[in-house]
């Protein structure tokens, strides 16, 4: 086993594309000798960066599944966007994780949309414990923010709100759990120095990378999934509201087919610390209402978004594309991930 090559934002130069490519057409002549030696009937890419398996089916003349994950105008893709929208639209299939994702291909009739199931079975802590695991004040107001801190996730929004009015005067602490991709280390430093810039360095918590999930939905009043830029169907989101926590998100890309503002969750305007803020306080000065949305958000995601949807989703699309259609020698029933033969 190897890694496959991957479409990255460093890579969008006419030297990277070649490179990409290149390694694309290598990737495919691998997989296409494990098609042939596993009887494969058809190739499923499970995101829309990778290209060799695209090769792979055009030169197995298989089915080409191709799942896209991600929402490219308005991102560093954009420029590149209507040629690749070109050749995406050339798989058989391309299933999407949301409304939104689905929505940059037009009016196209090929992608469908399809939601991730939950992949964990989130659990909240008990506060006292999961705040004493953190190094958490006991009394301090907590909001929290999970993944990957990245330009467009939105940690520095957060730290932004921690300086208006409304959490400053609440004392307010942000818990930033995740950290930088390897070699964009970069961005923790620059959320650092915006919190030491607008004095509020005191109040801002960095967890790093944390597998105990569950004491971060615990020792957390509030989890903001606060995206700049349209998050495809992060799970962040999913998973916290799941765990019955109070969600507040920002109102684009995926996240309103996950919250329901008001009934499941809150959904603020984009980038707008300020908005964040009060959405945030209100919810710190009504315990009850916290609890409304997790119950609320816990009971409704865990069936929207069920592993088993999922699932049962993916083999009607094999199946529907394999209807009919000849298949290797050898080659057994086609099952998604999750089940057994």
């Amino acid at each position: 086993m190897r890694p496959l090559a991957v479409v990255r934002r460093a890579m969008l130069t006419p030297r990277g594309l070649s490179a990409i490519a290149a390694a694309a057409a290598r990737d495919a002549v691998t997989l296409r000798s494990l098609g042939r030696t596993r009887s494969v009937a058809l190739v499923h890419s499970n995101t829309s960066v990778v290209l060799s398996g695209a090769a792979a089916a055009a030169t197995g003349r298989l089915p080409h599944v191709w799942h896209v994950r991600e929402i490219y105008p308005g991102s560093a893709f954009e420029r590149a966007w209507p040629a690749y929208r070109r050749l995406l639209l050339t798989a058989a299939a391309l299933p999407c994780v949301s409304r939104a994702t689905a929505a940059q291909f037009g009016g196209s009739s090929r992608p469908r949309v399809i939601p991730d199931g939950l992949a964990i079975e989130p659990r909240r802590a008990p506060r006292a414990a999961a705040r004493a695991a953190l190094g958490l004040p006991e009394d301090a107001p907590v909001i929290a923010v999970l993944g990957r801190i990245s330009s467009w996730k939105g940690q520095d929004v957060l730290v932004r709100a921690l300086a208006e009015p409304e959490l400053s005067s609440r004392g307010a602490v942000a818990l930033i759990a995740g950290e930088a991709w390897s070699g964009s280390e970069e961005r923790e430093t620059a959320v650092r120095e915006l919190s030491r810039a607008l004095g509020v360095s005191d109040r801002v918590r960095f967890a790093g990378f944390r597998d105990d999930v569950e004491n971060v939905y615990g020792a957390a009043d509030i989890i903001a999934v606060p995206s700049i830029a349209p998050d495809p169907l992060p799970g962040a989101a999913v998973e916290a509201a799941a765990a019955g926590c109070a969600v507040i998100a920002s109102a684009h890309g995926g996240l309103p087919e996950i919250l329901s503002d008001g009934r499941t969750g809150r959904l603020v305007t984009p980038g707008d610390p300020a908005a964040l803020s009060r959405a945030a306080a209100a919810l710190l000065d009504d315990p009850g209402a916290r609890e409304r949305l997790g119950a609320a958000a816990a009971e409704d995601v865990r069936v929207r978004f069920a592993p088993g949807l999922l699932i049962t989703a993916i083999q009607e699309l094999y199946d529907e594309l394999l209807e009919g259609a000849p298949r290797p020698r050898g080659a057994q029933s086609v099952r998604p991930f999750g089940t057994s033969p």
